[in-house]
């Protein structure tokens, strides 16, 4: 009798339910791979990725302590790269080797480029005048007219300073006006956008001639689209004719805002004094700053007829002393940001412990069946501890995007630079990697050495 004739089945392709073939190609056969180091890692990984993914809201919720403590990390490590550069610029336009020789005793806070208020300005420590409770009249003509004798001293500058309305037809400026020496464009390294700066002749000549700020000619002449060069303005009751314009600086706020004019000029129509406000010096070259200091010192000591012992009635400050000061500001500005970020950081290593251990409970009884069907207890350890390292990498990079998003905004409101370094890149991957390996690591291990039998008796 034929097979189709016993009633037996056609052969076909399709294996039946149940056999082996059947179940291999539902479960793909293990490759060699998967018994590594790397692939086991790699098993471990999406594992942990499939329980994040199961709690959610309790994944975010946890990771707010790394986010908030990530995200104060950068913003503030943004802005203080921003002003720290801004700083940087203002003093290297402001002349790189100058010394300021400003009246009264002792290195106090108007002297070291700070205002009274807290604000950062060297340009009005140099070109504006002090607060009466910071001034002591001491520093006279003269003692400029004998500095440019010290060696190694290339250019002399005293500054009569003072703040006016300046007029130019129907539009005016309250802004500061500085009487300077010629000398002083070569001092702070100003550039003419247009016209010249004031000539030898014109200062001994006290003629009545001005060079505008950017800023001062952006508020008298730009609107109207005027030319400035040889216009009439007006400061305080006196006429003064334009002869240059000078090209934007920027770094601290108001460094463009200044009107120059000769110092012969400012001492006979504009401040009638027998003292100057500041004298600054520029050294030939940085390494000789000290020993500059020293001569102007002994120079200015005989001079105001000082006795050995007795307190000076002058201080000097340099561009070097004015970094170093604020490099110390900023580093204590620094330090106070890391310890408040510390806190925040380690308030969510806590809740990442905490959260992990809870999970660890909810899962004894995974953990017994995974142990019981051949797993390793490194593997255990390894799930949880890839579970907490995620949870704080994905929130030290939500925190680093919100830090530099919170920095850019800063930058434009203070009008700072907008700094990336590397640091601010690195660290918050640094700091979470290193709060979820610590915090983590202690749940991890208690994960790994719980009794199979145990664990399969939890509910």
């Amino acid at each position: 009798m034929s097979d189709q004739s016993r009633g037996a089945a056609p052969p076909t392709d399709t294996p039946a339910p149940g056999s082996s073939s059947h179940v291999r190609e539902m479960l793909p056969p293990l490759q060699q791979g998967d018994f590594d180091r790397a692939g086991k890692l790699g098993i471990d990984f999406s594992v942990a990725l499939e329980a994040l993914r199961a709690n959610r809201l309790r994944s975010l919720l946890t990771m707010l302590g790394i986010i908030i403590g990530v995200f104060s990390v950068v913003s503030m490590v943004t802005l203080i790269e921003g002003v720290s550069a801004n700083w940087t610029d203002t003093i290297a336009s402001l002349g790189t080797n100058m010394i300021i020789i400003a009246p009264g005793a002792g290195n106090n806070i108007a002297n070291s480029g700070l205002s009274s208020s807290g604000g950062v300005s060297v340009s009005s420590r140099v070109t504006s005048s002090l607060p009466a409770s910071e001034t002591t009249l001491s520093i006279t003509p003269g003692d400029a007219q004998a500095l440019t004798k010290v060696p190694d001293v290339t250019a002399v500058s005293p500054i009569l300073s003072l703040r006016e309305q300046v007029i130019s037809s129907n539009q005016n400026w309250s802004t500061r006006v500085a009487g300077v020496s010629e000398s002083l464009q070569n001092i702070q390294n100003w550039s003419i956008a247009e016209g010249s700066w004031f000539s030898t002749t014109d200062k001994e000549g006290a003629r009545s001639v001005a060079v505008l700020g950017q800023t001062v000619y952006q508020q008298l002449f730009a609107a109207s689209g005027q030319d400035p060069i040889g216009q009439t303005i007006r400061i305080g009751n006196q006429l003064f004719r334009v002869v240059g314009v000078l090209a934007a600086k920027g770094g601290a706020s108001g460094t463009d805002d200044v009107v120059f004019v000769p110092f012969t000029t400012a001492l006979v129509r504009l401040k009638n004094s027998s003292y100057v406000d500041q004298i600054v010096v520029k050294v030939d070259d940085a390494s000789n700053i000290d020993a500059v200091q020293q001569a102007i010192t002994t120079v200015l000591e005989q001079r105001h007829h000082i006795l050995k012992g007795n307190a000076d009635d002058f201080n000097l400050t340099s561009s070097k002393q004015l970094l170093e000061t604020f490099d110390q500001i900023l580093s204590l500005a620094t330090a106070l940001d890391a310890s408040i970020a510390s806190i925040s950081l380690l308030v969510g290593g806590i809740g990442i412990m905490n959260i992990m251990i809870v999970s660890v409970t909810e899962r004894t009884r995974e953990i017994g069946i995974r142990l019981s069907l051949g797993a390793q207890r490194q593997d255990i350890r390894n799930q949880f501890l890839i579970e907490a390292l995620t949870l704080s990498l994905i929130g030290g990079a939500v925190g680093m995007l919100l830090g530099l998003l919170m920095g850019f905004a800063l930058a434009n409101r203070l009008g700072i630079p907008f700094v990336i370094t590397p640091v601010s890149l690195v660290l918050p991957f640094a700091m979470s990697a290193g709060v979820g390996v610590i915090f983590g690591l202690y749940p991890a291990m208690r994960a790994a050495r719980l009794d199979p039998i145990e664990a399969l008796r939890a509910p």
